[in-house]
């Protein structure tokens, strides 16, 4: 049995290569792995070396190089109409919100012929009609709105966690400066003021460094410059 191993779209398609045509459902357009019967007789095996969506109109192409075209076949739909084009618009953003298949023309849409989305079009206000055609509704694009919470694994936050300690001993006169100036970039930034109460764990009235002034003035700035401990 011949094997179709690749897609030749609409474009593409030389018309004198073309030996048969395979009418499919919009739901049988994705099929791969099977075996399958040509309008004309033609049996073949579907054999892509990855899924491709058929359109009406494309090809496939047999190992001999022959093509059998793709035909949408005519299926059971709604045609919807309404007389506020708004209306036709907001069912349009419903039926997305559903992920229902809809094609789109000028002035109607067509849906699937389906009770429950008959309801739908009734509540929005709409009219249908139930018809027989090809359907080609538009392909599906999942746009992603990226935040916080948008769930698709992806961490937003710039978590630099380079804590940029900046121990700057400015030796003036032995007056040692330690500005601690501990950065942390989480997308905001910890300025630790320290004095009483602040929690840091530093007891600000006793260092207890033992330094009983020798003329060094020892200045421990963890955000503050000039105590004086007189002891």
């Amino acid at each position: 049995m011949l094997r179709a191993t690749s897609v030749l779209r609409k474009a593409a398609v030389k018309a004198e290569r073309v030996v048969d045509t395979l009418a499919l459902g919009h739901r049988d357009r994705t099929i791969n792995g099977v075996s399958v019967r040509a309008t004309g007789g033609l049996e073949f095996a579907i054999s892509l070396d990855k899924a491709a969506t058929l359109n009406d109109g494309d090809a496939l192409k047999l190992e001999d190089g022959t093509l059998v075209q793709i035909k949408a076949a005519p299926e059971s739909l709604l045609e919807i109409r309404a007389e506020n084009p708004l209306r036709l618009v907001r069912l349009a953003w419903h039926l997305g919100g559903h992920h229902v298949p809809a094609e789109m023309t000028t002035d109607a849409l067509y849906v699937p012929n389906d009770a429950a989305l008959g309801e739908l079009v009734r509540g929005q206000g709409c009219s249908m009609t139930v018809v027989e055609r090809p359907f080609q509704p538009e392909a599906e694009v999942h746009h992603h709105a990226h935040g916080d919470d948008c769930g698709c694994g992806h961490d937003h936050h710039d978590h630099h966690h380079g804590h940029d300690h900046g121990h700057g001993h400015h030796h003036d006169h032995h007056g040692h400066d330690h500005a601690h100036g501990h950065k942390q970039e989480h997308g905001h930034e910890h300025q630790h003021a320290h004095g009483e109460g602040c929690g840091c764990g530093h007891d600000h009235d006793h260092h207890g460094h033992g330094h009983h002034d020798h003329g060094h003035g020892h200045g421990a700035a963890h955000g503050h410059k000039g105590h004086s401990h007189d002891h």
